[in-house]
């Protein structure tokens, strides 16, 4: 018999999920939305033909809850699904910075959960996804939770422990490469060039250096070596940039993005 998966609070992961499991094969007969608004909800019902219901009505009827509010309405859905939620619930946790203890502490006891940090990439299916598991999540559980994230891009397991680090490096990392994708713009449109052309150029650079890196299996320093030649313009740019300690800011800045998840998860708003 198939599981019926419900997305609660449908944002835009949420849409990318749900479009991504359609994708891969899961029947729309299996799938059902929950979103704030009311238009929302029969927005997506429209378009997917998944049903659109309450987040209670989710609760009774689904056997996987991918919960994709924000962290701070964490709290306030988990009291409407406590009353309706069977222990034999797999509840997905999209939810930066909150720890699998938080949703077992609210819910039946012995409910699976696991905790999932995505990033935005999964609206264009190149999502990265580590995925942890709570205190009674099994292998299926995991097994389930892959098969859903895999659906728009990949997936990584770790454990919970390490899930502050991998949100500063994979959740918030996307935004890190469109600062330095915009930084170099600028330099481009000070160099001379349009800013459209300026774009261009960087933006497949940073495609094909993707690319390599992910498909050559080759050590980032052995790729970075094979564009600087000795004298050349590159060595020049390298200097440059480690000068201005570009390096130790990049770790600064992740190292303050891990302290941040960790007061999230911490209850610090």
């Amino acid at each position: 018999m198939a599981q019926k998966v419900a997305v609660l609070g449908t944002g835009k992961i949420g849409e990318a999920l749900l479009s991504g499991m359609i994708r891969g094969g899961r029947s729309t007969d299996d799938l059902m939305v929950t979103a704030r608004r009311p238009e929302r909800a029969a927005e997506l019902s429209r378009r997917y033909g998944v049903a659109a219901v309450g987040n209670a009505e989710a609760a009774e009827q689904a056997d996987i809850l991918i919960l994709t509010v924000k962290p701070q309405d964490m709290g306030a859905l988990l009291d409407q699904l406590a009353p309706h939620t069977p222990a034999d619930r797999l509840i997905i946790s999209g939810a930066a910075g909150i720890p699998t203890t938080f949703f077992e502490e609210r819910l039946a006891p012995g409910t699976p959960v696991i905790r999932v940090m995505t990033n935005t990439p999964a609206l264009v299916d190149e999502a990265m996804s580590v995925i942890s598991a709570g205190t009674h999540a099994t292998e299926a559980h995991l097994a389930h939770a892959e098969e859903i994230f895999n659906g728009v891009g990949k997936s990584l397991r770790v454990p919970e422990s390490q899930q502050d680090a991998t949100t500063a490096l994979s959740g918030s990392g996307p935004a890190y490469f469109y600062f330095l994708v915009e930084a170099m713009t600028d330099a481009g449109i000070l160099l001379g060039l349009p800013r459209d052309k300026a774009h261009d150029l960087i933006v497949q650079a940073a495609i094909g250096a993707a690319v390599m890196l992910r498909d050559s299996g080759e050590h980032p320093v052995t790729l970075r070596e094979n564009v600087t030649s000795p004298a050349g313009t590159t060595i020049n740019a390298i200097r440059e940039l480690e000068n201005h300690g570009v390096r130790a800011a990049l770790i600064a800045a992740l190292e303050a993005a891990r302290d941040r998840s960790r007061e999230l998860a911490s209850g610090q708003g």
